[in-house]
């Protein structure tokens, strides 16, 4: 399956099967000697008498994240293609906590991905004071970054820039990412501003690298600028896979994410 172009290999575990390894999951990632894809996701029974369903994510490396805004979408879309979920409305288990999801129109889901936390010990950001401020000064293999971090189950830092299609992701991604600023390493996100209800975004994600789309890297973009006061609440964020619509009606509120979710292909895996 894929949302906006971020692709997963969905594993259903409902049964009682055993959940992959890491180098089960390296394998399956490989996209030439693999079935290929940035993570695997599997659906497994619910934690919470509320919920459809729980899940769990493995990035390509083999490592888990807690948290996957697209692939969220993705497994809402599996639940209720199989009639596990029933209405408009369910809730789905994740690592980083439970979330409701909206069914909309065109294989569409809204997920509510929880309320981004600013503080630094919680993104985890190390050495930047107790504070939340809206940008951190990090000095990265000689050259000083302007950072932005934020929480959203997982870790995300983001540099704001005036073209993304000179951004330095391939370099400065992976360099934050060894940073000992960010001691459990980090989604980084490269954002332009393009208007108050847009922004344009690249994510070098951790344990993947760059990906066509990733959900909770767009929240996180979103609230960070619309924090700084750069965006309105409701913005649309463009990814090199496609679009998604994030909304924070305010710092108290659960922000949103909307966008595509789309079956690929199914098969049997021959080990």
């Amino acid at each position: 399956m894929h949302g906006a172009g971020n692709d997963f290999v969905m594993v259903d575990l409902r049964h009682g099967q055993p959940a992959p390894d890491a180098s089960l999951c390296r394998a399956l990632a490989d996209r030439h000697a693999g079935v290929g894809c940035d993570q695997i996701i599997t659906i497994e029974a619910p934690r919470n008498a509320s919920s459809v369903a729980s899940y769990r994510i493995w990035n390509a490396d083999g490592s888990q994240a807690q948290q996957c805004g697209n692939g969220a979408r993705c497994v809402a879309a599996f639940v209720v293609r199989d009639g596990a979920a029933q209405g408009a409305r369910f809730e789905l288990d994740s690592p980083a906590g439970t979330h409701a999801v909206d069914v909309l129109p065109g294989s569409c889901y809204r997920i509510a991905m929880g309320v981004p936390d600013f503080l630094p010990a919680h993104v985890p950001l190390a050495k930047q004071g107790d504070e939340a401020r809206d940008t951190y000064d990090i000095d990265v293999e000689g050259t000083t970054l302007h950072v932005g971090a934020a929480s959203m189950g997982n870790p995300h830092a983001l540099i704001e820039v005036d073209d993304i299609a000179t951004a330095r992701v391939g370099l400065q991604g992976p360099a934050l990412q060894r940073s000992p600023a960010f001691p459990e390493s980090v989604n980084v996100g490269f954002a332009q501003v393009v208007a108050r209800d847009r922004i344009r975004l690249r994510v070098f994600e951790r344990g993947v690298g760059e990906t066509l789309a990733c959900g909770s890297g767009a929240c996180a973009a979103a609230a960070i600028l619309m924090r700084r006061g750069r965006v309105d609440r409701d913005v649309i964020v463009a990814l090199p896979g496609g679009e998604l619509r994030i909304a924070w009606p305010d710092d108290a509120s659960p922000i949103t994410m909307a966008g595509p979710a789309a079956f690929v292909f199914e098969g049997e895996w021959l080990p």
